[in-house]
């Protein structure tokens, strides 16, 4: 591969709610909608040669506009779903607090290594990162659109050398572009 791109699903309720998603679903908003076609009006000046999917609903509904509008197939890696948040999926930073004192703390300290109870950590989710660009490599992918979620993408961009991919945040307006090396800018669109 010479470069990737990942790109973020769009917007969901849940993102406005504050509420974490994990392997739960919410639909996309009208504003994520219009982030998506944004971004694929963006790549449609790329030359993407393949489109790779999170199984999220979230995530397969943003790959379907990147599909019209770049006239490629998607193919789905399950590889890609975003972090298990076990039984914090569906709640709040507040929710969370009150049935797991002080554990959001404990998280911030060891981010890596933190399991979400009854879920997966980054350092799980990062051998399924390295599976997942794996399996791109294999099919013979060159520039290849992966669509999935902001932890997921952490891990995707610390398996492609990216310094500090930990701390990195991917606003749903955002596609990042990967070249050798870890070397990364983001495409946006201007307003």
């Amino acid at each position: 591969m010479t470069v990737i791109y990942l790109a973020r699903h769009g917007q969901t309720e849940w993102n406005v709610d504050g509420r974490r998603q994990g392997r739960l679903d919410s639909p996309l908003t009208p504003a994520g909608l219009a982030q998506v076609r944004r971004n694929a009006e963006l790549l449609s000046q790329q030359d993407v040669d393949a489109i790779y999917v999170s199984p999220l609903g979230r995530a397969r509904a943003t790959a379907e506009v990147f599909a019209k509008a770049l006239r490629l197939p998607v193919h789905v890696l399950d590889e890609l779903a975003e972090v298990d948040h076990g039984a914090w999926s569906g709640l709040t930073t507040l929710e969370i607090e009150a049935g797991w004192p002080g554990q959001l703390s404990i998280r911030r300290a060891n981010k890596y290594d933190y399991r979400f109870p009854g879920g997966e950590s980054y350092a799980d989710a990062e051998v399924r990162a390295g599976r997942a660009l794996a399996e791109v490599g294999r099919r013979g992918a060159r520039r290849p659109l992966l669509v999935s979620h902001e932890m997921i993408g952490r891990m995707l961009l610390k398996r492609l050398g990216v310094p500090d991919a930990l701390e990195l945040s991917q606003p749903s307006e955002v596609v990042y572009r990967v070249g050798s090396g870890g070397r990364i800018d983001g495409l946006t669109w201007a307003e």
